[in-house]
């Protein structure tokens, strides 16, 4: 009788545990998509890193709350503050790449550097959307790293070109002198070897002046280009030092509508202190701004409108917010890629998440169709190319609001394919790394 008590007790906990593990929250907790957030909201990039923080965090909260995640997976995620500090943001992704990390978006190039190796063996995509490593391009060497939509060598491609353009073609650049007022980190140098190409090609003098992070100190950056009387700078900065930029070059008196910066030295933080002392400055954008596009409505209405906005309402549809939209969808939409290979209504692995990266293919009516028509160009990956595309417009500060003052521009393919795979093949030979089979492309 003891023995059959036994047996029955053994059984019922049994049954109970199978209760356990197909219960609602158990089912729940098995179908989540899991995305860790490095942010920065502390600290001098603090302005900046906020909204591109906010409009990642908005985007996933929109999709669960319209769509119900995607095919049925909850989109999930946790936040991870950095500060932009290197070691902060090495220690983040440590801590949350084993809670089934979809991908990484370090939002930063230091802490970009310091996880390629990691990320390869831990397999897991590092998403670097217009930062981070320009040869990481060539996807045949970097299999884990996507810069998508342009690098720090399409950017000063682009600007030089257009430029060039202003002046009247870019053979009128011979003799001229461009200075770069760079933020002296990885950030800051990454442009450089494609400027001191153009310059070769062009005959222009490249003065680059460094200036220490954070940025909040440049009196003697901007002595430097009053003494070297720059036709045109080029500002590489982030987060307080675009700011201060803007506000030396006005106390210098340098014309800030021929400074032209890179695509994060363009947003709204950079300028509103400044305001009517901005005017006329020039900035890439790989985006647009402003709450019309159907992708910033729903957001309101699926979000902010039910009080689970994550900052304040007036940010949604600023620059930096919706490149913080784009990055997310971006990455929702690689995993509804991978769904279509690997199962619909299934949690994809990081190695499944890189494969839909690999085969991104967002065509006009696909951005119409997710609310994102006229507010970023098409984009189509591939396994040798991870970038997908390489456009940006310039838009320029009236003193109050940025309007578009460009058409598209596109880095010149002649002169970035020959870098990107000079730049891999080194790397792949410092690393000991082969190049990738047609057989692995297709894995």
């Amino acid at each position: 009788m003891k023995h059959l008590k036994s047996l029955a007790l053994g059984a019922s906990l049994i049954a109970a545990a199978l209760c356990t593990l197909t219960s609602p929250n158990a089912f729940a907790q098995a179908k989540e998509q899991f995305f860790p957030l490095l942010a920065y909201r502390t600290g001098p990039y603090a302005p900046n890193g906020t909204p591109w923080a906010n409009g990642k965090q908005d985007y996933i909260k929109m999709i669960n709350a319209r769509d119900g995640g995607v095919n049925g997976v909850k989109i999930t995620f946790e936040e991870c503050e950095t500060g932009y500090a290197t070691d902060k943001g090495v220690e983040c992704y440590e801590r949350l790449k084993g809670k089934g990390a979809s991908m990484i978006d370090p939002q930063a190039t230091g802490i970009t550097f310091a996880l390629t190796d990691k990320v390869a063996a831990d397999k897991i995509p590092l998403v670097t959307l217009g930062y981070g490593l320009s040869a990481s391009q060539d996807g045949n060497v970097f299999k884990w790293n996507f810069p998508l939509m342009g690098s720090y060598w399409t950017a000063a491609d682009m600007l030089i070109q257009h430029i060039g353009k202003k002046e009247g073609g870019l053979d009128k650049l011979k003799g001229k002198k461009i200075a770069i007022v760079y933020h002296d980190s990885p950030f800051g140098k990454e442009p450089m070897p494609l400027l001191d190409e153009r310059s070769k090609m062009h005959g222009f003098e490249l003065v680059k002046i460094p200036v220490t992070a954070p940025g909040v100190e440049q009196k003697s950056a901007w002595l430097q280009v009053r003494q070297a009387k720059p036709d045109f700078v080029l500002l590489w900065g982030w987060g307080v030092m675009n700011s201060t930029a803007l506000k030396e070059a006005q106390a210098t008196g340098y014309p800030r509508d021929k400074m032209y910066g890179v695509w994060w030295s363009g947003a709204e933080p950079d300028v509103k202190d400044v305001a009517e002392g901005a005017k006329g400055y020039n900035a890439l954008n790989l985006n647009t701004s402003g709450q019309s596009p159907k992708v910033i409505q729903d957001i309101l209405k699926f979000v902010h409108d039910k009080g689970q906005g994550t900052g304040p309402k007036d940010e949604v549809g600023t620059v930096l917010y919706t490149r913080g939209l784009i990055i997310q969808m971006l990455g929702i939409e690689a995993v509804r890629r991978a769904q279509e290979r690997y199962g619909k209504g299934k949690v994809m692995t990081g190695e499944q998440v890189r494969w839909g990266l690999e085969n991104l293919a967002l065509d006009q009516k696909k951005l119409d169709s997710l609310g994102f028509a006229g507010v970023m160009r098409p984009i189509s990956t591939s396994c040798q190319d991870h970038m997908g595309s390489t456009w940006a417009r310039v838009h320029t500060w009236d003193g109050a609001k940025w309007s578009f003052t460009s058409d598209w521009l596109q880095a010149d393919e002649q002169i970035i394919k020959p870098m990107v795979r000079a730049a891999a093949d080194k790397y792949a030979g410092e690393k000991k790394l082969t190049r990738r089979t047609p057989e692995d492309c297709q894995s």
